[in-house]
């Protein structure tokens, strides 16, 4: 009897174990991996780039490297608000001091498109995360709405820009190479058939026109800013491979995106060694891609919120800035001069 009560004890014994053991490893267990935005497909990259397609080369180039920092971007244009009285050298001068990205830098040459970035914040992210992710993808988007605003009539040579074909290449440059004209135009029309807008999208004045032309306001003088590292002169466009910055390949080391398909990589232990394959380098060092992301996350390219000291929190559900002010339309502001635009065509 002694030994059958103690074999039942020892029985009743590991079943308990066997039932409390599952649950305490439980708490060990390590978190599945967040499900990852998926890919945006072409009709989507074609309605994300529409606001910017139409702008030159090295234009597009400085957009597209500072959306992958948009909390730069907002930074730089709360700046820029706080200096209206900086201009040209100066202006220069302490842009140069400042901690940002060479392509943020670089926008201060164009405020309006600094400050339509900054508006349009989940725009701006969205293209950022892009362009991390599907570089190859957004350039192709580029050259199609190029191609459909051509087929429309709405894409040809002026006096302030050059528009000419490289192959099948559209290749869009200032027409002065002192001057640098933002065309002015509705994203969602000039391209022939209509597009969807932009959810969200705030119209920012001066750099759109009613109807499906194109229009030119005012020319930005970039020659007070050729002295420095970041200037008009620095950014290009290599239409196979990417943004060029001082004539080599360019990589984001923005900690805001990173590289799905690098970080799936390398979790499965087997990375590439950086973005676009270790080939590039970034505009300050040559590093790859750095692969976390800020504080509130970001969801298939939108912004939860920044929480740098205070300094870019509080974005709405737009994805607008928090600062409500903002320093006129397509006007100069600190550029080093302005020309008058030419007229719509």
């Amino acid at each position: 009897m002694k030994f059958i009560k103690r074999s039942l004890s020892i029985i009743l014994s590991w079943c308990l174990l066997l039932t409390t053991v599952p649950a305490s490893f439980a708490d060990q267990t390590v978190p599945p991996a967040p499900v990852q935005p998926a890919h945006q497909t072409p009709e989507q990259l074609d309605q994300l780039v529409a606001p910017i397609a139409l702008y030159p080369d090295s234009l597009v180039a400085q957009i597209l490297a500072a959306s992958t920092y948009p909390d730069q971007v907002v930074e730089a244009d709360r700046w820029l608000q706080a200096h209206p009285d900086l201009k040209g050298k100066d202006l220069g001068k302490e842009v140069d001091k400042q901690p940002w990205d060479p392509s943020v830098k670089a926008l201060t040459e164009f405020p309006s498109v600094l400050a339509n970035m900054d508006k349009n914040l989940s725009w701006t992210s969205s293209l950022g995360d892009a362009y991390v992710n599907q570089s190859d993808d957004v350039m192709n988007a580029v050259q199609t709405m190029r191609q459909r605003a051509q087929n429309a009539g709405n894409l040809k040579t002026t006096s302030q820009e050059t528009v000419s074909q490289q192959g099948k290449t559209i290749v869009i440059e200032p027409a002065q190479p002192a001057v640098v004209y933002v065309p002015q135009y509705d994203p969602w029309l000039v391209y022939g058939g209509p597009l969807v807008v932009w959810p969200g999208w705030y119209w920012y004045p001066g750099l759109y026109l009613t109807g499906p032309g194109i229009a030119f306001g005012l020319g930005f003088g970039i020659g007070f800013f050729a002295g420095f590292g970041w200037g008009w002169g620095h950014w290009g466009w290599d239409w196979h491979h990417g943004i060029l910055f001082d004539h080599r390949g360019w990589a984001s080391n923005s900690r805001v995106f990173y590289n799905r398909e690098h970080f799936n990589a390398a979790r499965g232990g087997f990375g590439r060694g950086g973005f676009n394959g270790g080939d590039f380098h970034g505009a300050s060092a040559g590093h790859g891609f750095a692969g976390t992301h800020v504080a509130g996350g970001f969801h298939s390219g939108a912004f939860g919120g920044f929480d740098r000291g205070g300094v870019t929190r509080g974005f709405s559900a737009r994805g607008e800035s928090s600062f409500g002010g903002f320093h006129g339309g397509g006007g100069f502001h600190g550029s080093g001069g302005f020309h008058g635009g030419g007229g719509r065509r």
